[in-house]
């Protein structure tokens, strides 16, 4: 479970994201920050019993920096207002499909998968879906993944309206070649962060997800 501390912090930050609210409050983040650390190093001890991937990693290589990189954007506020790891194969910046945890009041999340991959893996991982559809499909459609992540993450950009090129438009598989990234996510409450069975709930969900990364690291690896 994290600290109501953690939540509250981040909350203040949301309100005051500005370096001198931010030094202020300096000590509230450090032990917020190792508060999710923390998780982290449980989470990623326990789940290593039964994802090998995952056993030569710390946190430090899961967490992302809490400073924004704002040279290119037009929000110029210098603070994200959450804590998030991805628990990659290699480390965060790996390139391989991975596990997610988000930790932002009132629009925390959990799962994974791969964002955003480069030409010659998003062309593996269709490839991978177009010669083993079936077995793709029994992955995500299953009754167990469903009760934890009902469909694959269709936001705005992540999907292309027309079948990519080199495919028929009447493959089977149309639906998931479409896509540019491949991820799953669950919703988390603020209630939930908190409680006891945060532990035991994120495991259960790494541990559905486990077949999904599986297949898509399958992919990136083959020759």
């Amino acid at each position: 479970m994290l600290q109501s501390a953690t939540l509250k912090f981040l909350k203040g930050l949301k309100k005051n994201n500005n370096k001198p609210w931010f030094e202020a409050h300096r000590g509230q983040y450090e032990s917020a920050r190792m508060d999710f650390e923390n998780f982290i190093k449980i989470i990623l001890d326990m789940h290593s019993k039964k994802d090998v991937d995952l056993r030569e990693l710390s946190p430090k290589k899961c967490m992302f920096r809490m400073n924004r990189d704002i040279r290119f954007s037009k929000d110029k506020t210098p603070y994200k207002v959450n804590f998030a790891a991805s628990m990659d194969r290699g480390g965060k910046k790996s390139g391989f499909a991975g596990y997610y945890f988000h930790c932002e009041p009132g629009n925390s999340f959990m799962g994974g998968g791969i964002w955003m991959p480069d030409k010659d893996p998003v062309k593996k991982i269709r490839q991978e879906i177009d010669y083993c559809l079936a077995e793709f499909e029994k992955i995500v459609t299953s009754k167990k993944f469903r009760s934890v992540y009902p469909e694959l993450y269709s936001g705005e950009g992540i999907k292309l309206s027309k079948i990519p090129h080199g495919f028929e438009k009447d493959n089977p598989a149309a639906e998931y070649l479409k896509f540019k990234s491949w991820l799953v996510l669950t919703n988390l409450k603020d209630s939930e962060l908190t409680s006891v069975t945060l532990v035991k709930k994120t495991l259960l969900a790494f541990e559905i997800l486990q077949p999904f990364l599986n297949f898509i690291n399958r992919a990136l690896t083959s020759d």
